[in-house]
């Protein structure tokens, strides 16, 4: 494993079936990955959590020696996700480059640690998942628990998958951008890799999320490829074939971090200045719509009616929902902004209560 070096390369492209399935189908879709040229690992999964039992749930270590194979003769690192000691010795045994934890297994500090205790004293890389509701300090908690176990903080990456979401949403695991600024902002030296398959969950959005990835300064991508996508045992709306995947690849914009051109700096201080001023009379506005919440809470109070009113937010929330397009607001911003002040709103309303 020492001869792949996580970090070394930005943008990091991973690729490969969502599921090993065949030997045949494992190897070609590799090779064909290989040879577009812009794939730098090979991934493919071997162990499947799903959510339904009897469903497939991966090929298990015949999948492995496939994917050994394919290493050899591509010469690309190989990477497969890992959910128990297990998995983890089965995958160093063949060779595997690159671990990564599952959103499932994420979610679940018994599991993390257990996998943490597996690689300790290794020099294994591993990549983390987001788990699978939008929590930072579990998300944050896995990877503290491989730094205990005496992984370099250099050997531990992040992928970005999406979150599960209670509504509609034109994606599978709507991205939710903002949760991903907060992680790196604790992790600011870990790579940060997105998952455009599981966020999209279709292949219709593929090429918009990679490229709001690039444009978000993200270090890579792991996608899902597959010969026959349309046949594939799972997941296969969401995976390309390797040609369309190159093309998409090639297509994405890498910007570069910064200008050195006067005029660049100095039409970025203007706008930022302007945006300092924005936010600091939007949040006295917040500040003066929570001092009115008090008074409500007061007003409540004295004539002992509860705090919620869900008539009363119904209202608000369709009002302001209605005026997004307006404001040139996308309605999950609008909702996930609406969310933070109600229940601000009643925390407040809530310590003027029980005073």
């Amino acid at each position: 494993m020492d001869s792949f070096t996580l970090g070394a390369k930005r943008p990091l492209i991973i690729a490969g079936p969502c599921s090993a399935e065949t030997r045949e189908q494992t190897l070609d879709t590799c090779v064909r990955l290989a040879s577009t040229g812009v794939v730098d690992v090979l991934r493919a999964g071997i162990w499947k959590p799903r959510t339904q039992p009897g469903t497939f749930e991966g090929v298990g270590l015949p999948g492995l020696a496939w994917m050994a194979e394919a290493k050899r003769l591509t010469g690309l690192p190989i990477a497969t996700e890992v959910a128990s000691k297990k998995h983890v010795e089965s995958a160093l045994e063949f060779g595997v480059d690159l671990l990564w934890l599952g959103a499932r297994t994420t979610v679940s500090p018994f599991a993390v640690q257990e996998v943490a205790d597996a690689v300790r004293g290794t020099n294994s890389k591993i990549l983390i998942k987001n788990p699978m509701n939008p929590d930072i300090a579990l998300w944050a908690g896995a990877v503290n628990r491989f730094v205990n176990v005496g992984i370099p903080i250099e050997n531990i990456g992040l992928i970005h998958r999406g979150f599960s979401y209670f509504g509609h949403s034109k994606y599978r695991n709507p991205p939710m951008w903002h949760m991903i600024l907060e992680m790196r902002s604790r992790f600011p030296e870990m790579m940060m890799i997105c998952d455009p398959s599981h966020i999209c969950g279709c292949r219709d959005y593929l090429g918009e999320i990679s490229q709001t990835a690039a444009d978000l300064r993200y270090d890579g991508l792991i996608v899902e490829s597959h010969i026959h996508p349309d046949e594939a045992w799972s997941d296969a709306k969401q995976q390309l074939e390797p040609e369309p995947l190159e093309h998409m690849i090639r297509k994405i914009n890498w910007r570069k971090e910064t200008a050195d051109c006067p005029e660049f700096q100095k039409s970025l201080n203007l706008y930022r200045d302007e945006i300092d001023q924005i936010d600091s009379e939007l949040f006295e506005l917040l500040g003066r719509r929570m001092d009115i919440c008090e008074k409500i809470g007061e007003v409540k109070k004295q004539n002992d009616v509860a705090i919620l009113q869900s008539n009363r937010w119904g209202v608000i929330r369709d009002r302001i929902l209605s005026q997004a397009p307006k404001f040139k607001l996308s309605e999950e911003f609008v909702k996930t902004v609406l969310e933070a002040i109600h229940i601000e709103s009643i925390s407040r309303q809530n310590s003027i209560m029980n005073k």
